[in-house]
């Protein structure tokens, strides 16, 4: 699918353009890590409380294999090594091969999911 710079010069927003796409049948859900990383941006317990019901309206999407998936996380780590590709943590990476193993459309606002397309076949928005 293409990126929303086009759609968005035809004057639809981003959102409008991420819910045309659910619409549209795509998967759409989380991973434990990203569900950890929302929980953690909480900034009063408050917060968190509202947060943490927020699984109940998701589905997850989880690794496809215990061992293989995070070895497959690793390649990907040790690919982008080579080409010079650095992203954010650890989990980035396993959170990719888990946009893979299922197919997903990925949507993010983290720079270095971009730099990723440069090496794996990870569908972004």
């Amino acid at each position: 699918m293409p990126a929303s710079r086009k759609e968005s010069s035809a004057g639809l927003s981003p959102v409008f353009s991420a819910r045309a796409r659910l619409e549209q049948g795509l998967n759409f859900g989380i991973t434990s890590h990203i569900f950890q990383e929302v929980l953690q941006g909480a900034k009063s317990e408050k917060k968190y409380s509202l947060l943490r019901r927020y699984p109940e309206t998701q589905r997850f999407f989880h690794p496809k294999d215990p061992v293989d998936s995070y070895a497959k996380a690793a390649s990907i780590f040790l690919q982008c090594r080579k080409r010079g590709v650095t992203i954010r943590g650890t989990i980035d990476y396993l959170i990719a091969q888990i946009a893979l193993e299922h197919d997903l459309l990925f949507l993010h606002s983290d720079q270095g999911f971009h730099l990723l397309t440069n090496v794996i076949p990870l569908k972004i928005y």
